[in-house]
C-alpha cells in the first residue's frame, strides 16, 4: 500500500521551495511523485519557458493547455541559476498562442499587471494586481537575484506562470512568495523578462547559456562600509580584486572603485551588476559609472565570456578512493562563472557533480567544493589528483575548502 501526503499542495515544488518537509508529518516519500507548477508559451512552435525548481528531478513531463489538449513534453534547457527552464512540445506544426515579450526595464512601480497560472491545481487563475517594487535583490532563491515584487495574488502552482502587463506582454515569470502560511500575503516575486529571454534565446541557439562577465570580484556596500570609504550613502558595488587582464582591468577598474550604474542604471549591489552584465548579452560594451576617491568616473567594459584558463580537463573520478563518483575540473574564470563561484585567478581542482550512489556522494561532497590535499600530495590540477588517488590505501587523508573554509577527513580505504 502507497503512503499519501495530507495533501496534493505539500507535493507541489513551489511550497516545498519554501517549506521543505516540515508538513510530510512522519509520512515517508512516494518512490513515484507527482507536481504541479505553470508554464508560458513563448514561441508558436510551441516553446515553453517554467522555473527550474518546477521540474527539476523529473524524467517525465506532461503539458495541459488551457483548452484541455496535452502534449508531451522534453526539456530544452534547465538553468539552476535563474531557475527558469524550457521545455518543447511536439505540436505536429500547429501553430499555438503566445505571449510576447516587453522590455522589463520600462515597468514601474505602481503599474497595473495580471499573474497567470494554476494555483492549487484548480485550473487556469488570473489575479491582478500593481508592481510594488523593482530590483529585489535578497530573497535567495537564484544566483541572480534581480526580481520584480508585485501584489497580484500569486499562490503555490503559480510557479512558472506569466506576470503579464495589461497590454498582453510578458513582463516576468512568477517564482517565489514571501509568505508564514504557504498562501499568498501580497509579496511575491517574478523573475523579468529580460533574463527570460536571454534563457529563451540560449534554449533556441542550442541550449547553453554563456553570460558576461565583470573580471572583478565585488562586495557590497552597506552602511558601515559607506561610512568607511567617505561616500553619502550605501549603494553600490566594492571592486574587491580585479582578473589580470580581464573586462574591468581592461576597462581601467581597480580595486576600492564603488561601482554605481551599469548602462544608466543605478546598482545597488553586487547582484545588480551581475544581473546588468548577464542580460546584455556578448555585443559590444557596457558603460560602468564608478566612484574612486570621491570623485566619479565612467568607463566602457567589454561584454565577453570568463575564459577557460586553464583548460578545464573535466575528469570523473574512478577507483576505490572517497573522491570515486566525482567529476572534477581545473579551476578557471569560467569554471567558477558556471558554478556561482568567487574565484577569479585562484588555482585548484574544483568538483562540478557528484553521480548518486557513489563513496563521493556518501561522504557529501558537493559542486564547488575545491580539493585542497590528498594525503602529503598538495592538489593544484586535475592530473595531480587522479594520481594522488590512484591505487588503494588502508586509509585517505583529504581536505577540501568550500567557501571560506577548510575540511579535513580521514576515511576507511
Amino acid at each position: 500500500m502507497q503512503a499519501q501526503a495530507p495533501s496534493p499542495l505539500f507535493n507541489d515544488p513551489f511550497f516545498q521551495r519554501f517549506f521543505g518537509d516540515r508538513f510530510s508529518f512522519g509520512v515517508p516519500r512516494e518512490r513515484v511523485q507527482q507536481s504541479l507548477g505553470s508554464g508560458v508559451i513563448v514561441d508558436a512552435g510551441g516553446l515553453i519557458v517554467t522555473n527550474y525548481h518546477v521540474i527539476k528531478g523529473g524524467d517525465q513531463f506532461k503539458v495541459a493547455l488551457n483548452d484541455r489538449r496535452e502534449y508531451e513534453a522534453k526539456v530544452v534547457l534547465a538553468d539552476e541559476r535563474t531557475d527558469l527552464a524550457v521545455l518543447k512540445i511536439d505540436t505536429k506544426g500547429e501553430k499555438l498562442p503566445f505571449l510576447s515579450f516587453k522590455d522589463s526595464d520600462t515597468v514601474e512601480v505602481g503599474d497595473l499587471v495580471l499573474a497567470i497560472g494554476n494555483p492549487f491545481g484548480v485550473g487556469q487563475t488570473v489575479t491582478t494586481g500593481i508592481v510594488s517594487a523593482l530590483a529585489r535583490t535578497h530573497i535567495g532563491v537564484s544566483d541572480y537575484q534581480f526580481f520584480i515584487q508585485t501584489d497580484a495574488a500569486i499562490n503555490p502552482g503559480n510557479s512558472g506562470g506569466a506576470l503579464v502587463t495589461t497590454d498582453g506582454k510578458l513582463i516576468g515569470i512568477n517564482s517565489a512568495i514571501y509568505s508564514q502560511t504557504g498562501g499568498s500575503v501580497g509579496i511575491g516575486f517574478a523573475i523579468p523578462s529580460n533574463m527570460v529571454r536571454l534563457v529563451v534565446e540560449s534554449a533556441r541557439n542550442g541550449g547553453h547559456i554563456k553570460r558576461p562577465w565583470t573580471g572583478a570580484q565585488l562586495q557590497a556596500v552597506d552602511a558601515q562600509l559607506a561610512s568607511t570609504l567617505g561616500l553619502d550613502r550605501p549603494g553600490g558595488a566594492l571592486v574587491q580584486e580585479v582578473y589580470p587582464g580581464g573586462p574591468a582591468a581592461r576597462a581601467g577598474l581597480k580595486e576600492g572603485d564603488v561601482i554605481r550604474s551599469v548602462d544608466n542604471h543605478d546598482v545597488d549591489d553586487p547582484q545588480s551588476v551581475r544581473y546588468r552584465f548577464a542580460t546584455k548579452g556578448f555585443s559590444g560594451k557596457v558603460t560602468v559609472r564608478y566612484l574612486r576617491d570621491g570623485r566619479s568616473f565612467e568607463t566602457q567594459v567589454a561584454l565577453e565570456a570568463p575564459p577557460e584558463t586553464p583548460p578545464a580537463d573535466r575528469t570523473l573520478i574512478k577507483g576505490r578512493n572517497p573522491f570515486t563518483g566525482a567529476t572534477v575540473a581545473n579551476l578557471s574564470p569560467a569554471v567558477a562563472d558556471e558554478l556561482g563561484l568567487d574565484a577569479l585567478g585562484g588555482k585548484g581542482v574544483v568538483i562540478l557533480k557528484i553521480e548518486d550512489d557513489t563513496p563521493a556522494q556518501q561522504i557529501d561532497f558537493q559542486p564547488g567544493d575545491i580539493v585542497v590535499q590528498v594525503g602529503d600530495a598538495k592538489i593544484e590540477t586535475v592530473k595531480q589528483l587522479v594520481g594522488a588517488t590512484a591505487g588503494t590505501r588502508a586509509q585517505w587523508d583529504f581536505a577540501i575548502r568550500r567557501g571560506d573554509r577548510t575540511f579535513t577527513a580521514t576515511v576507511g580505504g
